[in-house]
C-alpha cells in the first residue's frame, strides 16, 4: 500500500524504474541517446513517413522495436491491455488515447465515434483506467472548425454567444455537417457518462481551438453536474489560458457543474510562432519560458483554491510543477489522492515523476495511446521532435536511466 508523504523525490531511480528489465533499461538509453542528436531526429522524421508509405521491408519492424514499443501501449487494445496491468502493478492509472490521426471524411469520422465508444466500453471494465482522450479533430473536418473559429474572431461576446453566431452563419450544408459534429461528441460523452469514464478532450491549434473550447464547454455544461465526466485541455503556453480558467470556473458557478480541466504546457509552439509571423498578428504564445510556467503554476494554484467546483488534472512533465501541486495539498491539509485532483505523464517519459507522485499515494496516470503503427506515426513523430527540441527533456531522461543502470551495476556487484 502506498501512503502518503509530503517529501516526495523525483530522483528515486529505484522506484522510478522498478517496472523495467535491465534489457528495456538499455533500449531507453539507446532511445534517448539517439533523440539527443537532431541531426538524426530530423533525419528520421523525413524518412520514416516516407517509409512505411512505402511498405519499406524491416521498417515496422525497427520501428516497433524502438520509438513504438517507448511510446505506444500496442496496436491493439489487447496488446495495451498488457502495458496496463504492469502499470497497475505499481499503482499506476491509464489514459487511453486511440491514437489515430488526420482522417478526414464522414465515414473516418463515424468510425473513430465508434473507435472512441469502444475505448469507453473497455475502459469500463478495467480499474486502473479511469480516463480516455479524445481529438475533435478525430470527427470534425479541420477546415470547418477553422471556418468556425475565423467567424468566432470577428464577433463580439462571449465564448458561447460568438460561437451560437457563428454557427448561424454556416451555409445549410455547413450547419448540417456541425450537427453531425455534436451528435458524435454527444454519443461519446453520453457513453462515458453512463459508463463513469472520463472523457479528456485535447487542446488543438488556436486557429481551430475556439469551436472545440464552446462545443467541450456545452458537453461539460451537460454532463458534469453531479460528476467530472467531461474535461477541456488548456495550453498554458498560450497567454490567454490562465483568464480562460478563470473564465470557466466562473461559468462552472454560474452555471452549477463541475469544471474538468487538463493543465498542459502545449504542443504547437514553433507551428503557433511561425503561423502568427508568416500571418502578421500576434503570437498567442508566452514571450517566454518563466511566464509559461509562472501561468501554469498560478493555474494550478487556482485549480486546488477551488476544488468543489473543478476537478483537476496536473498533466505536466516540469518537476516543480508536480511538487508544487502536492505541497499546495498539504498546506490545505488535503490527501495526495484527493477525489478532484489527478497527475499525469506521457507513456515512456518521465517514470521518475509518475512512479514517484504513486508511490505517495497520488492518483496519477500514464497517457497511454495505441494503434496501427502506419496511424500513429504523426503522434510518434511529435514525440521525437519534443524530446529533440524542448530544452533538457533528453538529457535529463538519459540521466536518470544512466543512473538507475549505474545503481543495479553496483548492486550486482555488492551482492
Amino acid at each position: 500500500m502506498s501512503e502518503q508523504n509530503s517529501t516526495i523525490s523525483f530522483e528515486n531511480t529505484a522506484i522510478a524504474f522498478a517496472h523495467k528489465s535491465n534489457g528495456e533499461l538499455k533500449k531507453a538509453h539507446f532511445l534517448f541517446s539517439s533523440m539527443g542528436k537532431p541531426w538524426l531526429v530530423n533525419l528520421g522524421l523525413k524518412i520514416t513517413p516516407v517509409a512505411i508509405k512505402l511498405h519499406l521491408p524491416f521498417t515496422k519492424t525497427v520501428i516497433r522495436k524502438t520509438i513504438f514499443q517507448q511510446f505506444v501501449g500496442g496496436e491493439t487494445l489487447e496488446e495495451t491491455a498488457k502495458v496496463a496491468d504492469k502499470l497497475e502493478a505499481y499503482n499506476v492509472k491509464v489514459i487511453l488515447d486511440y491514437g489515430v490521426e488526420g482522417k478526414e471524411g464522414e465515414e473516418n469520422f463515424n468510425h473513430a465515434r465508434d473507435e472512441f465508444i469502444k475505448v469507453i466500453d473497455y475502459a469500463a471494465t478495467q480499474a486502473n483506467i479511469p480516463f480516455i482522450s479524445i481529438k475533435v479533430t478525430g470527427f470534425a473536418r479541420f477546415s470547418l472548425l477553422e471556418k468556425i473559429d475565423a467567424s468566432m474572431h470577428s464577433l463580439e461576446g462571449t465564448l458561447m454567444k460568438r460561437y451560437l453566431r457563428a454557427v448561424m452563419l454556416l451555409s445549410t450544408d455547413e450547419k448540417k455537417e456541425w450537427h453531425l459534429v455534436r451528435l458524435r461528441m454527444l454519443h461519446v460523452c453520453a457513453e462515458a457518462d453512463k459508463k463513469n469514464i472520463g472523457v479528456l478532450v485535447d487542446a488543438e491549434e488556436t486557429w481551430i481551438q475556439d469551436p472545440v473550447d464552446a462545443l467541450t464547454l456545452l458537453m461539460i455544461d451537460t454532463f458534469n453536474k453531479r460528476k467530472a465526466v467531461v474535461f477541456n485541455t488548456l495550453q498554458l503556453y498560450r497567454h490567454d489560458r490562465l483568464q480562460f480558467l478563470k473564465d470557466s470556473y466562473t461559468a462552472a458557478v454560474e452555471r452549477n457543474f463541475i469544471l474538468g480541466a487538463k493543465l498542459v504546457r502545449g504542443a504547437y509552439m514553433d507551428k503557433e510562432r511561425a503561423r502568427a509571423a508568416a500571418m502578421n498578428y500576434p503570437s498567442p504564445i508566452q514571450p517566454n519560458k518563466e511566464a509559461c510556467d509562472k501561468d501554469y503554476n498560478e493555474a494550478v494554484a487556482f485549480c486546488i483554491d477551488h476544488l468543489d467546483k473543478i476537478f483537476v488534472i496536473v498533466a505536466s512533465h516540469n518537476e516543480y510543477s508536480n511538487l508544487y501541486t502536492t505541497q499546495l495539498l498539504d498546506k490545505k491539509h488535503l490527501p495526495h489522492n484527493h477525489p478532484h485532483v489527478h497527475f499525469s505523464q506521457l507513456y515512456g517519459m518521465s517514470d521518475n515523476i509518475t512512479f514517484n507522485l504513486a508511490k505517495s499515494g497520488c492518483s496519477v496516470s500514464k497517457y497511454l495511446p495505441f494503434g496501427p503503427i502506419k496511424d500513429v506515426i504523426p503522434y510518434l513523430m511529435r514525440r521525437a521532435q519534443e524530446n529533440s527540441s524542448v530544452a533538457g527533456q533528453t538529457g535529463r531522461e538519459l540521466n536518470l536511466i544512466t543512473k538507475e543502470m549505474e545503481r543495479r551495476s553496483n548492486s550486482t556487484i555488492q551482492g
